[in-house]
């Protein structure tokens, strides 16, 4: 029973490198995210080639941030585990039901702007982080 994995410190300085391995790929994919946007406007000017392998590149590094991200997951405990799942599967489903009704509103023309990507994206990240604040002052 000398096992190190079992050892409070051993846990938690995994899961704080788990933590900053989540944090590391976010920036990145952020960092590739804008390279795209302001690469293709600013320093390529709309080089089809060079536009092509930055999407490829923020693609990739999109994968290595699901997988750092899932890596974070299974390293948590059970009520950690629950408390991020609870808050995935409810900013999903508000993003789903949500997303859906506010495309159809912008195809449909009843609002007066462009229904954006961003502002889901928004929408889900505020719907997550109360998510995980619920879960925790439910579970503490």
């Amino acid at each position: 029973m000398n096992n190190h994995n079992t050892k409070p410190d051993s846990w938690a300085a995994k899961n704080t490198k788990n933590t900053l391995i989540v944090f590391y790929w976010t920036v990145a994919w952020i960092l590739t995210t804008a390279l795209v946007k302001f690469g293709t406007e600013y320093v390529w000017q709309s080089n089809r080639l060079l536009t092509g392998l930055a999407i490829l590149f923020n693609v990739i590094i999109g994968f290595g941030m699901v997988l750092a991200v899932k890596r974070y997951l299974v390293g948590l405990d059970e009520m950690q585990q629950k408390i991020q799942m609870d808050a995935m599967a409810l900013s999903l489903g508000v993003g789903l039901v949500i997303g859906l009704g506010y495309q159809s509103m912008g195809q449909t023309n009843l609002i007066p702007f462009e229904a954006e990507v961003s502002h889901m994206i928004m929408l889900m990240s505020l719907t997550y982080i109360v998510g995980i604040l619920a879960g925790l002052r439910k579970y503490r």
